[in-house]
């Protein structure tokens, strides 16, 4: 039986997927690289945002009908209901099924139908399960599933829960595992990677402290921290950072830059203290590369909170801006709120100032990389053809171009010429 796997959305939707296909590699199917040549199609879907679900419901609506077809991930978690009313399949399975999407495959296969939506927060997958690799550089590595927040627009906690961490301990083991195997990067990925451990009487800090004995020659990036959670083990956390081990890069949303609206949106911080965090990573570490996220035209946010949004981003200068548009997703307070909604086209006007600020801030950061000399680790190929993307100490992308097969190297370069969202060098 022939199983074509495919996943979307977040880095731990992916590890999750690898994860998918080595159960099922390991139970005897045979894993295909399309659906063409599949006889049971999985689809491991992501829904955070309406555009992706849309793009994702779409796609499962043209998958052939000669095909079985299995929906996992966050998608029947979240709007099971949009689920069934318009897309044909056999078979469902929540988030981070691990071992368990082999039983509905072996179903689904015999000709049943079958739903399992058992929460991730009761099931938590062992990091030694079998993965098939979608790299042979980086290791994705899940420390935690779900939060502790309750953002008003987030519908993500639907589909992951509440706080549930790995121990020390397996992660530790885990990473020794694949330091063996030649991964030479290592992504800690989870919905809010500072809430790791506050579950289990531990932090992040604990965490990356423990990672970084480990021997071997490898990187650790960090994954989205909320500022708040960051905040309360700031000192530790930059005590970790220091390590040559762990990538100078710091992923801390603040997805606005008005109280009120943070306030609005269940966000447990201010602006200030966003910038008190970014502040002290910046005093620690000269060369740190920062990415945060906003949301533009959240309920009730008018022009003066969206012009405090700019000013943040114009006083901070992150290197990236994830600019999102507010939808409203099922089940969430947000969704609620239609009386304070603002207009779409309101909406899409604000996102685009604010891509477009974005965008020149990153390409003044980057052109500040121009001359610099150092190492770079190559964890993926370029989208042209002899082109390769690595990775410096602060995770800053440098393309190179050679024919030469450059994955896994170790490289010293010079960057040549910046561009908003990479670096080029020779």
């Amino acid at each position: 039986m022939r199983v074509f796997i495919r996943s979307f959305g977040c880095s731990t939707n992916l590890a999750d997927g690898e994860v998918l296909a080595g159960c099922l590699a390991r139970a005897g199917y045979e894993l295909v690289d399309s659906d063409s040549s599949a006889d049971i199609v999985v689809y491991n879907t992501c829904a955070v945002k309406g555009p992706t679900e849309s793009r994702i419901v779409d796609a499962l609506k043209h998958i052939s009908k000669s095909k079985k077809l299995i929906v996992a991930g966050c998608l029947p978690a979240i709007n099971f209901v949009r689920l069934v009313r318009e897309v044909r399949f056999e078979g469902i399975v929540g988030p981070a099924a691990g071992e368990a999407i082999v039983d509905v495959v072996d179903r689904v296969s015999r000709g049943e139908r079958i739903e399992v939506l058992e929460s991730v927060e009761h099931n938590l997958p062992e990091l030694t399960l079998p993965r098939v690799h979608s790299s042979s550089v980086v290791s994705i590595v899940p420390v935690s599933y779900g939060c502790l927040g309750s953002c008003a627009y987030c519908c993500v906690v639907l589909a992951r829960g509440r706080i549930k961490s790995y121990d020390v301990a397996d992660i530790v083991r885990r990473m020794k595992d694949d330091v063996k195997l030649g991964f030479q990067e290592f992504w800690l990925t989870s919905q809010d990677t500072a809430c790791y451990g506050r579950d289990k009487g531990t932090n992040l800090a604990e965490l990356l402290k423990a990672l970084c004995t480990v021997d071997g020659d490898f990187k650790l990036r960090v994954g989205m921290m909320t500022p708040n959670m960051a905040k309360d083990m700031l000192e530790d956390l930059l005590k970790a950072f220091e390590d040559e081990h762990v990538f100078k890069f710091l992923h801390l949303p603040v997805q606005s830059g008005d109280d009120v609206v943070l306030k609005s949106m269940c966000r447990f911080y201010s602006a200030k203290d966003f910038m008190i965090v970014v502040d002290a990573f910046r005093r620690r570490f000269s060369e740190l590369t920062l990415a945060t996220d906003v949301i533009c035209g959240f309920p009730g946010e008018d022009d003066a909170a969206f012009e405090k949004t700019l000013q943040l981003i114009r006083q901070v200068k992150p290197d990236i801006v994830n600019v999102s548009k507010f939808f409203a997703r099922p089940n969430t307070p947000a969704a609620e709120m239609k009386e304070c909604f603002v207009p779409l086209a309101e909406i899409k006007k604000r996102s685009t100032k604010a891509a477009v600020l974005a965008k020149s801030i990153a390409f003044e950061k980057n052109q500040r990389w121009v001359g610099w000399k150092g190492s770079i680790l190559v964890d993926e190929k370029g989208k042209v053809s002899g082109s390769w993307v690595g990775r410096n100490f602060a995770y800053k992308p440098v393309t190179i171009r050679t024919e030469e097969n450059m994955i896994g190297k170790t490289l010293s370069v010079r960057i040549t010429k910046a561009f908003p969202t990479y670096l080029e060098g020779r």
